[in-house]
């Protein structure tokens, strides 16, 4: 190769370099979870079946950042919720199809703007402080406040907000916040905009949180005369080295014809053993509406770790309603992370 050629070659090079640096970081990630089991819940038949997200709703994700200079740096995420079972898009028929997280950001300095659909501060909080973490399957918690039986006062909104705006601080000495709202953009359903926050502090063997949010659109199925539902939360973990320990208390208020509330409180321990954690979590929601009525759910379970993406897992869960029989479900699972 001549002189002249080999520093055209040299140059291009270079300038790849270059364009390559310049360019998005992009990441693919997601999560598999999949279960085998008896499942029951309070006054329904037990079916045996394998079920997708147990433990974590399965999805699949793509985000990246860009840094432009000036401490600022574009990020963005999009994310989609699936069923392992059945090969399904979404948690349900008709589910969006970027429900997760779907939005572009700006990180700066003191804490990260997004705007799209973004995840709710609640869930996040109600998911933190339990120690069954974000399972719809086997979780008090996200049971009874997020998912609660019909014959219960029902939670309105989702765990993520469209046409939302999400900041999240920095933390400073384990201090942080989050704050959130969304606008209905006039939809039939809408009533006002959505807003939400908490404050978040975690150090060393200490995190609690304070959390709130209000929602006024994407009510689907609201009562008459909605207004609107407001919750308040507050949770605690402590790590005693030999048992981590949990707790949160919920009240869910409904504006609407007939105002209804629901008090929710939990309590629950991850203890290590042998390699995985032995969980424990107990929930209680007592309905202040005219159904007057409680739902007690206690679940039992072992998490081990194949890897650092890989957990197997079992699980026992008893749910109670008053009026309704007894529902047991009995499961194992595998969850892996990639």
């Amino acid at each position: 190769m001549s002189r002249s050629l080999k520093a055209v070659a040299g140059a291009a090079a270079l300038l790849c370099v270059g364009l390559a640096q310049a360019q998005s970081n992009v990441n693919i990630y997601g999560l598999m979870d999949a279960a085998v089991g008896s499942f029951q819940m309070a006054g329904a038949d037990s079916t045996t079946k394998v079920q997708s997200g147990n433990m974590t709703t399965s999805f699949i994700g793509f985000s990246g950042s860009e840094d432009v200079g000036n401490g600022l740096k574009v990020t963005f995420a999009i994310e989609h919720f699936l069923r392992a079972d059945t090969g399904t898009a979404g948690r349900f028929d008709g589910d969006k199809f970027w429900a997760r997280n779907a939005y572009v950001g700006l990180a700066t300095n003191y804490g990260e703007y997004q705007f799209g659909r973004t995840t709710t501060t609640m869930f996040v909080s109600t998911l933190m402080f339990n120690a069954i973490g974000d399972s719809f399957a086997f979780s008090p918690s996200i049971l009874q406040v997020l998912t609660p039986h019909a014959e219960m006062l029902q939670f309105y909104g989702d765990t993520g907000w469209s046409n939302s705006v999400l900041f999240k601080s920095k933390s400073w000495n384990g201090l942080s916040f989050n704050v959130q709202a969304n606008v209905g953009e006039k939809a039939a359903n809408a009533f006002g905009n959505n807003l939400g926050g908490s404050v978040l502090y975690m150090s060393g063997p200490l995190a609690a949180t304070v959390s709130y949010s209000k929602v006024k659109n994407d009510a689907f199925g609201a009562p008459v005369g909605f207004k609107d539902q407001e919750t308040k939360q507050v949770g605690a973990s402590y790590d005693l080295g030999v048992a981590k320990l949990f707790g949160q208390y919920t009240k869910i208020d409904t504006s609407a014809a007939a105002d209804t509330g629901t008090d929710i409180w939990g309590v629950g321990a991850s203890i290590p053993l042998a390699g995985g954690k032995v969980l424990a979590q107990y929930g209680h929601a007592k309905d202040d509406g005219l159904g007057d009525k409680t739902n007690k759910t206690l679940t039992l379970g072992y998490d081990y770790n194949l890897s650092k993406r890989t957990d197997v897992y079992a699980i026992y869960m008893q749910d109670k309603v008053t009026g309704l029989d007894t529902g047991d479900t009995y499961a194992v699972g595998i969850r892996h992370k990639f």
